[in-house]
């Protein structure tokens, strides 16, 4: 099956909030959402830039209306001060935003920031936007996670620091929570993951420019011209997990093509340690206690 973004069904009243939305696949995502007539807010750590990505949806005339606000996935109160101005009901939930492969740096609250931002930051959002979330809350994760492995006894890379290790472990924290999530919250919500394959984005870049190693990113930024998919096909799959109509809750969903690197979005498999529900469960306690934020499923 061939899955486009012409198949997204008409969102005229929705309200969809997409992190990371101000550039690659996290743009193009919040764009489609929009065009199909979703209210959509661009949470977004540099608010500059997210103007101008509003700006270039804009000049495509969607039907529904595009904000931008501040949040920065790296700093919890950030991420309160954000969920303090959602005021409305959240049908889409879109966890896009994510770091990669950095250098080794903290965030505000002293965590690995591959860990603080792409599952601690998502984790609190989400928890704070619970009695928001009316829809589904689509978490995006990454090939990488198979080879990821949870370092309960060192999740902030305190005895040592690996930069691939450290994305490949916040990518399973993504598939785990995002299981975990729909097992919890029974019918209050929809919880589903989904990743892009490899896609030409400035996220492969980001480590390299932060090292100062020029040389690397150069190299990257060939590969990804001789081997990606684009930003629009990486999207896809986000957009099918975020859109498609009766979804069934925990479903991951990738590229269709070999290795799951590139191709149109279906519901794929996940690594047997994303499934595991002790680790899943352990992970969640954890994340409450780091982040102060408690999840509450009473109506």
């Amino acid at each position: 099956m061939v899955w486009t973004a012409a198949e997204i069904p008409d969102l005229s009243g929705k309200t969809a909030i997409v992190t990371g939305a101000n550039s690659g696949i996290g743009m193009i995502a919040a764009g489609e959402l929009a065009r199909r007539g979703a209210t959509t807010v661009l949470a977004c750590r540099d608010t500059a830039k997210g103007e101008a990505a509003r700006s270039r949806m804009l000049a495509a005339g969607p039907k529904g209306s595009i904000e931008v606000r501040r949040l920065d996935l790296a700093d919890l109160s950030s991420v309160r001060e954000f969920a303090a101005t959602v005021e409305s009901d959240v049908d889409i939930l879109l966890n896009n935003a994510g770091v990669m492969a950095l250098p080794y740096r903290k965030t505000v609250d002293g965590f690995e920031m591959q860990f603080g931002t792409n599952h601690l930051g998502h984790f609190a959002l989400t928890g704070l936007l619970l009695p928001r979330l009316r829809g589904r809350v689509v978490t995006v994760s990454s090939l990488v996670h198979v080879g990821g492995r949870m370092r309960f006894d060192d999740l902030n890379a305190e005895r040592g620091y690996r930069r691939w290790s450290a994305y490949s472990q916040s990518k399973l924290a993504n598939l785990l929570f995002a299981y975990e999530l729909e097992r919890r919250a029974g019918r209050r919500l929809t919880s589903v993951a989904a990743h892009p394959g490899y896609s030409s984005t400035n996220l492969q870049t980001a480590g390299p420019r932060m090292a100062g190693n020029k040389l690397a990113e150069l190299g990257q930024t060939a590969f990804n011209v001789l081997f990606a998919q684009s930003a629009e096909r990486g999207a896809l799959p986000l957009l099918f997990a975020a859109t498609v109509p009766g979804l069934p809750g925990g479903s991951y969903v990738g590229p269709d093509g070999p290795f799951e690197v590139w191709g149109y979005p279906t519901i794929v498999d996940s690594s047997p340690a994303s499934k595991d529900e002790t680790a899943a469960a352990r992970l969640w306690e954890i994340s409450e206690q780091l982040t102060n934020v408690s999840y509450s499923f009473a109506d």
